[in-house]
């Protein structure tokens, strides 16, 4: 465990938790007894449960960080590694960066803080050009989590943008890709499924801004064609509520696509209307081979993925066959077996050919709860449950097979990660992606 007067590295000794991380993550105050300067110092422990993404991740941070140099974005100091002996029995890896005094703007929020008009174009303002710098970098470097907690208001009185935790260094990310989904209504739909561009920063800035004004989240928010709606709960200059809903169009084609675009737009006035832009927003369809069964309600939303070979009819034809012949073998062997380690040698390849090939996936979600079940045959051979209030984020990534659907879930007894759909087609998991994101999305 980490405590308050724990010295790390020798160097950093440890003052105060701040904010409120997921399982797994600590972020102290602390003190670098080198320079006597107080430090930020982000702690990941690597546990069991996790995955390795989430390690990747935290590690892209800290190589993104020291590349970064800008007045509103943390100075990157140093990245360390604890072994288990120093990190009582867990490895924790450490992020050491400058410490900005002053509030995060959730924190304000919390306090009751309301933003003024003034206050929040000045915070629009400053966001756009530490957004401006980020995105004009070769590669561009999209932060895809700002949202309140992230943008500290300085005792200096400017504002800073923190947490880097989700950042993407490169035009096209090979892998696994994390964003928030569900919780917070910051990230774009197409962020969800890994497709994040510089515009998408700009509608979770957008997001952030309507937060700031309504004192709700945007998920808190009433939706109509997937937009937030949130014009009649403000009393501003009409040309900014325009500016923020094009900030936050759904559609790509309408918001702006660079951080100069928006900023010029806000200091100008000039904003076409975005009432007199409505159109039908582009949803992409079920794809017509995807056998895939989707229902939803208010309050209740059932995915069912059915078995790999019913849903690749060709994948059925040509191994059909040779699939039934070799568990016939198996089976053989099975019962021919003298030894016990034979029989859990090839009762456990008969358990992986099932769940490969014949595992049906029973998705059932409720206003307030999640349930997935896994089954052969007809019989639930693991059951997962959780709430939906504890859903954090998802990863959307390739694999040999196809492209999968993870959830990401944390509360108090730690975070965990749970497959919803696996070798999926890429349109087929783009479409089910935007069914899940628009079902968690729904008020």
């Amino acid at each position: 465990m980490l405590d308050t007067g724990t010295i790390l590295q020798e160097r950093y000794q440890l003052q105060q938790r701040l904010g409120r991380t997921a399982a797994g993550h600590q972020t102290w105050l602390a003190v670098d007894l080198e320079s006597q300067e107080q430090v930020t110092l982000k702690m990941l422990a690597f546990s069991p449960e996790m995955q390795w993404e989430e390690l990747k991740l935290f590690e892209r941070e800290a190589q993104v960080l020291q590349a970064l140099n800008h007045p509103r974005i943390p100075c990157y100091r140093d990245y360390f590694s604890l072994e288990r002996e120093a990190g009582a029995g867990l490895p924790w890896f450490g992020l050491v960066q400058d410490y900005i005094p002053g509030f995060s703007l959730q924190e304000l929020l919390d306090k009751g803080q309301r933003f003024s008009e003034v206050k929040v174009r000045i915070i629009s303002t400053e966001v756009l050009k530490i957004l401006i710098y980020l995105h004009e970098l070769n590669p561009p470097v999209l932060h895809r989590d700002i949202k309140p907690s992230n943008l500290i208001w300085g005792e200096d009185q400017h504002v800073y943008l923190v947490d880097f935790g989700a950042v993407q260094a490169q035009a096209a990310v090979t892998g696994v890709t994390f964003t928030v989904v569900g919780t917070s209504g910051y990230a774009p739909l197409e962020q969800f499924w890994g497709r994040a561009v510089p515009a998408s920063d700009l509608y979770a800035l957008g997001g952030t801004l309507i937060h700031l004004l309504t004192g709700m989240t945007p998920a808190d928010l009433p939706q109509k064609d997937s937009r937030i709606q949130f014009r009649d709960r403000v009393s501003v200059n009409p040309s900014l509520v325009s500016w923020i809903e094009k900030m936050t169009e759904i559609g790509l084609e309408k918001r702006f696509s660079k951080a100069r675009e928006a900023l010029a737009a806000l200091k100008s006035g000039n904003i076409e209307s975005a009432n007199d832009r409505i159109a039908n927003v582009r949803k992409i369809p079920k794809p017509v081979d995807s056998r895939i069964e989707v229902s939803k309600s208010a309050t209740d939303f059932n995915i069912k993925i059915p078995s790999l070979l019913l849903r690749r009819p060709f994948l059925s034809a040509v191994v059909g066959i040779p699939l039934t012949l070799i568990l016939l073998q198996i089976i053989q062997g099975l019962f021919l077996s003298q030894s016990l380690i034979g029989l859990i040698f090839w009762s456990s390849i008969i358990c992986l050919i099932l769940r490969c090939f014949c595992q049906v996936n029973d998705i059932n979600c409720y206003s307030n709860e999640w349930e997935i079940k896994y089954q052969i045959f007809g019989w639930n051979y693991q059951r997962r449950i959780g709430k939906k209030s504890d859903i954090l984020g998802a990863f959307l990534y390739r694999t040999w097979g196809g492209y999968q659907i993870n959830i990401r879930s944390g509360s108090n007894a730690g975070t965990y990660f749970y497959v919803l759909a696996n070798n999926l087609q890429e349109i087929e998991a783009v479409w089910l992606a935007q069914e899940i994101q628009n079902w968690l999305n729904l008020r």
